[in-house]
């Protein structure tokens, strides 16, 4: 887990990159921006509020990872702090070349250094580049005499950060440790993290826990078209009480304690080749569960059972306590339920 509740913002740079197929101008700072105290704190909630999901991804390229722009000037930062600005300029230069769709907007770069921070009870630097490009309208009031003075200005909302990425200094060899946040529109979701960035998923706990879960969901739309709504929920749920109540995955205990039945294991196992290939993927046969990823797929499986447009049944338990059925006389479907409380 990371922390920065004790790092400190040693250095920044900001400059302007606008968008290259506009003919917008990339304005390149002189020097770094002096911090003061008063405005670090500030500047660190801005920049690192809103990394709260423990999702890494790592640099990577196509043919050799020294030729990802973004993890050379990094690491260069890395090994010289002082070189910040320099490099800082490098990044700048590379992000406005990957600047030319349309819809992206013009925006402030930051790049900053930041000491004291924590990696899984480790203390190390991180590299932040960030990147604002919404701008609010603020009502600014103040005194005058024995009045006051209403004005506006438009400035930057410290609790929305449009785009960033966290650089820990770990994993050098491989591409480091990133993590990455970009809250702008969808036309432009492959200009931060694959053109200018180009990141892949970081193959850790978070990564196998969450990408069998995620083939888990799939699997019941996909391979079992014709199963019943209640027999998809139930291995959907299955699946995740799996995973929160077992600390280390094993293949052959999910599929006693899952699957169960042969046919379903066999249909589960083509499916599992089928999407690795599919998705250029290894899925491993046993690792350690993140409680982490399966709160967040957790929350992104829907329960429910939509009837027309009259009830929403939302399933949680026993599948056994819900049947199906259809009335010939109404010629509808039916739910039935059984339980020992109202509340």
């Amino acid at each position: 887990m990371f922390n920065f509740s004790e790092s400190e913002l040693k250095h920044l740079s900001i400059h302007g990159v606008g968008n290259k197929s506009n003919e917008d101008s990339l304005i390149i700072s002189e020097k770094e921006v002096p911090v003061s105290d008063a405005i670090s704190g500030l500047l660190t909630t801005y920049f690192t509020r809103a990394f709260k999901d423990p999702e890494f991804y790592r640099f990577s390229h196509e043919s050799d990872l020294r030729l990802n722009e973004v993890y050379t000037y990094v690491k260069s930062i890395f090994h010289d702090i002082n070189a910040l600005h320099l490099q800082s300029v490098n990044i700048a230069k590379h992000l406005y070349e990957q600047s030319n769709h349309p819809r992206i907007k013009a925006g402030e770069v930051y790049v900053a250094l930041f000491e004291n921070c924590t990696l899984d009870d480790e203390v190390m630097d991180v590299v932040g580049i960030f990147k604002s490009e919404q701008k609010e309208t603020f009502l600014k009031v103040f005194p005058e005499g024995r009045s006051y003075t209403v004005d506006k200005d438009d400035g930057i909302n410290i609790n929305k950060l449009d785009k960033g990425c966290l650089i820990f200094d770990a994993g050098e060899d491989t591409g480091y440790r990133v993590l990455v946040v970009d809250n702008t529109n969808k036309d432009d979701a492959q200009y931060w993290k694959e053109r200018f960035l180009h990141l892949q998923p970081l193959e850790d706990t978070f990564f196998h826990t969450r990408t069998y879960l995620q083939m888990c969901r799939d699997f019941t739309e996909e391979a079992l078209p014709e199963a019943d709504k209640i027999d998809k929920l139930s291995l959907i749920q299955e699946s995740t009480r799996y995973f929160k109540e077992e600390e280390l995955f094993d293949k052959v205990s999910f599929q006693e304690k899952v699957l169960q039945e042969p046919e379903l294991i066999e249909a589960f196992e083509s499916y599992k080749e089928q999407y690795q290939q599919e998705n250029d993927i290894n899925i491993y046969d046993e690792f350690d569960i993140n409680s982490e990823a399966v709160r967040k797929m957790k929350r992104v499986f829907k329960s429910v059972i939509k009837l027309d447009k009259n009830f929403h049944i939302y399933v949680h338990g026993n599948r056994n306590y819900i049947r199906k059925g259809y009335d010939e006389e109404s010629r509808m479907n039916f739910y039935q339920l059984f339980y020992k409380e109202e509340s």
